[in-house]
């Protein structure tokens, strides 16, 4: 059965950060996930994870400059020292949290951007992040983006994440699977996850076309689930969506799950 992960940078947003470790608990989520944790002491988030015996599934290395628009530097030809940074604190982070995953945001195309030069930044910025984590147990995920949600956003395919996996040839760099990214940039998901499978580390999902819960919409995930349990998954599911109303209101989906509404 697929372990769901709540994400806090998501749902829960009824209350502070911090206070959606024990919410999360109390529904009888397992683990969580969070974008990006920095706002808060790695040891605050670490004493939170172990207070309400929570498993920290995934987070993404810092973006860059959110407040300015900035979705990753990771393809950014001339940040190369700022990735490296930013490698450093998602380690040091994962280290405290006991995380095994990090995702790396590609970033945006700019206007008039070399798209080739783009690409070999970041072939090469995660050649040098594979090397740094290759006996740390780590795997690095990279997420296709869809650009209704994140217009030029370097990262847009499965297709596309696939050959960079193929170049870049680390066996611990692996696919975030994106199922709600998916149906809005190319469709076919059950095909799709098939042939996806032996790349797939980590999977989210949230309903199309609104992501809304994902028991509604043009999209069947809760199928999908079953998909992934068919195939033998064994990492999270990340819970990436906007609840219609309360979070704990939406859940009732998730009963099946082991999750309380």
């Amino acid at each position: 059965m697929p372990k769901l992960a709540a994400n806090l940078s998501w749902i829960y947003q009824e209350v502070p950060l911090l206070q959606r470790f024990g919410a999360a608990a109390a529904h009888g989520f397992k683990a969580v996930e969070i974008l990006f944790p920095y706002e808060a002491p790695a040891a605050d988030i670490a004493a939170e994870l172990k207070k309400h015996k929570l498993t920290q599934a995934l987070f993404n290395l810092p973006p860059g400059d959110w407040a300015k628009g900035e979705r990753g530097i990771a393809a950014l030809p001339g940040r190369e020292a700022d990735f490296a940074a930013a490698l450093d604190k998602a380690l040091d982070y994962a280290k405290v949290l006991e995380c095994r995953t990090l995702h790396v945001m590609s970033g945006l195309v700019p206007a008039g951007g070399d798209i080739k030069a783009m690409h070999r930044t970041f072939i090469g910025n995660l050649q040098k992040a594979c090397d740094r984590t290759a006996k740390s147990g780590i795997t690095l995920v990279m997420e296709p983006i869809n650009h209704r949600d994140i217009p030029g956003y370097f990262t847009n395919t499965t297709t596309q994440v696939s050959e960079i996996i193929k170049e870049v040839g680390a066996p611990h760099l692996k696919l975030q699977l994106d199922l709600y990214h998916m149906q809005v940039s190319e469709g076919d998901l059950q095909r799709r996850t098939e042939r996806l499978f032996p790349i797939t580390a980590h999977v989210q999902i949230a309903g199309n076309p609104d992501r809304n819960e994902p028991d509604v919409g043009e999209a069947n995930h809760l199928y999908m689930l079953d998909v992934l349990d068919r195939l033998g998954y064994q990492g999270y599911v990340g819970l990436e969506y906007k609840p219609r109303t309360t979070t704990g209101a939406g859940l009732g989906w998730a009963a099946k799950y082991g999750i309380k509404a």
